[in-house]
């Protein structure tokens, strides 16, 4: 998951994430990532609205959101 990582952050991406909690809770989330450092990386999270703190070997699905521009025909 470092890789997907690293390309949100790159590519400033906002993502939707599956996440497994270390008590084994899974929250589905969209996350806005600004730093890694090793293991762990800080985002924003959208659905608490603040910065949190996530572990990397947590993650059970990263997806990086593509806007599409939509034009009228």
């Amino acid at each position: 998951m470092h890789i997907q990582v690293a390309k949100c952050i790159k590519y400033n991406k906002d993502a939707n994430m599956l996440y497994m909690s270390e008590q084994g809770k899974i929250t589905k989330r969209r996350i806005r990532i600004v730093c890694m450092k090793g293991d762990y990386f800080k985002a924003y999270c959208y659905l608490r609205k603040s910065n949190r703190l996530f572990k990397t070997n947590n993650i059970l699905a990263l997806l990086p959101i593509m806007n599409k521009e939509r034009g009228a025909v």
